[in-house]
């Protein structure tokens, strides 16, 4: 998946009863051996989601931002402790799954739906078979929905439309 830029304009208002998200995604995988972080490209994607749900004054719960993208990372039992309290606290979940698939975000995405959480996951456009079944088929037995795309930053508005979706549909089943 490739970021550009965020575009500018006013972004939209927050939420309605929403106030924290917690972002999930491939984070160990993705750490470079040699500088011991996230190579830029990788972080883009996620700096994009943060700075976009913060400047619509939502608060992001993020494992690579708190970790300096792997230059601090936790020791096992204190990050996993850490997220799974994070996921119940936030409000919603987003996360990019990954191709190949991120363990840990997919242990995340269990976490949510346990929990209860209404759902949104970034999947790349056109590479629907390289979803696991379980991930494709979250929605029969969690509040879901599927933005599929290329470009971060050029699907923002998706995003928040698929979170509004996903609050509605929540709202309404109870």
């Amino acid at each position: 998946m490739t970021t550009t830029a965020p575009r500018g304009g006013t972004p939209d208002s927050a939420f309605h009863g929403v106030s924290s998200v917690f972002l999930g995604g491939p984070f160990m995988g993705l750490v470079d051996s040699e500088s011991g972080r996230m190579p830029d490209r990788d972080c883009q994607p996620f700096t994009v989601l943060i700075e976009h749900f913060e400047r619509q004054g939502l608060h992001v719960y993020n494992a690579h931002r708190r970790e300096a993208w792997g230059a601090e990372v936790m020791p096992p039992d204190q990050c996993t402790a850490l997220d799974q309290e994070e996921i119940e606290k936030a409000d919603v979940f987003v996360a990019i799954p990954g191709i190949p698939p991120s363990p840990g975000t997919h242990i995340e995405m269990g976490w949510a739906s346990a929990f209860g959480k209404p759902i949104v996951l970034l999947l790349e456009e056109g590479r629907d078979e390289d979803y696991g079944f379980l991930v494709r088929g979250l929605r029969a037995v969690a509040t879901v929905e599927y933005v599929r795309c290329t470009d971060i930053a050029t699907a923002l508005p998706e995003v928040d439309a698929a979170i509004r979706r996903a609050l509605e549909r929540l709202r309404t089943a109870a």
